[in-house]
């Protein structure tokens, strides 16, 4: 990573080293936001935004994300975390309590197709990403030139199904050495194996057209225009071991007709994708997203 980057995340945590964010979802009942609250201002701390759902007051399950100023909020963090699971238990709570300083590592897989990945490079580099590349993995080398002009390391590991397991060994230890918290497949044409999405749950962001699955498979845009379809989009989710049919984060579609063309349609299709993607990737890193059995809560 150049300097220029370097000095922009750290101006970042400077600016918000007495930030956090807590996310919290359990069973509905009363009291929860009053106990919630009253820890926060046990250690004067200033609620910044408040976001809450209940997906039935009675019986249901309540999500909340918090965020919040606290003063001294480096010295005070462990302590919190450790009083706050008092509170858990009473709730029977599923929670994280995260400082905003502590900026997540994002590790980029992709193929031949860049468009996801200078969309990504273009958010960061513009500050509305804030995460720090740590690497990107490629299968194809397309990718080099653009990554390690950035000054971001770049990792070609050709992969296919006779060899992935020995491919995804590489890519693991590689995701261990940068201490990698969020995983991105920037249009990245390889299946991952069941062990390596075990290995990272709710952590791996997936991008792809929204045809499915009418259009499963090779060659969606030419089938699709075949049917004459009227409306294309993207899907992004998090990646589960049932091919592309984890939690979805985010989506979007355009309208189409008769004078657009299979390369019209593959234009716009790259345009959604990388939109839907980088929002999908800018929500987890802020904490936005709590997961919920096959759903994603988006705060």
């Amino acid at each position: 990573m150049n300097a220029y980057f370097k000095d922009q995340i750290t101006q970042f945590k400077q600016q918000n080293q007495n930030r956090g964010r807590l996310l919290v979802s359990c069973p509905d009942q009363p009291g929860i936001v009053s106990a919630i609250s009253n820890f926060l201002f046990y250690y004067n701390a200033n609620i910044i935004e408040s976001s809450q759902y209940s997906t039935n007051p009675e019986g249901g399950v309540f999500f909340i994300r918090i965020e919040f100023e606290c003063p001294l909020l480096k010295e005070k963090a462990a302590e919190m975390k450790q009083k706050f699971t008092e509170i858990a238990a009473k709730f029977s709570m599923e929670w994280s309590l995260t400082p905003v300083y502590k900026v997540k590592k994002a590790a980029i897989f992709v193929s031949k197709e860049l468009h996801c990945l200078q969309e990504l490079l273009w958010e960061w580099q513009s500050g509305d990403l804030m995460t720090e590349i740590a690497l990107v993995i490629g299968n194809h080398e397309e990718a080099r030139d653009v990554v390690e002009g950035l000054n971001i390391p770049f990792y070609y590991i050709p992969a296919n199904k006779e060899i992935r397991e020995q491919v995804e060994e590489k890519q693991l230890q590689l995701l261990q050495d940068y201490e990698v918290d969020v995983i991105v497949l920037a249009r990245y044409m390889q299946i991952l194996t069941s062990r390596f999405v075990a290995a990272n749950p709710n952590k791996i962001i997936n991008i792809h057209h929204s045809f499915l699955p009418a259009f499963i498979g090779a060659r969606p845009y030419e089938r699709a225009y075949d049917r004459g379809v009227k409306l294309i989009g993207a899907t992004s989710h998090y990646v589960t071991n049932d091919l592309d049919e984890g939690p979805i984060i985010e989506q979007d579609i355009a309208r189409v007709d008769h004078r657009a063309n299979v390369d019209t349609l593959k234009k716009i299709g790259r345009s959604i994708e990388r939109s839907v993607l980088a929002r999908a990737v800018k929500w987890h890193i802020e904490d936005r997203i709590i997961v919920h059995q096959n759903k994603t809560i988006v705060f």
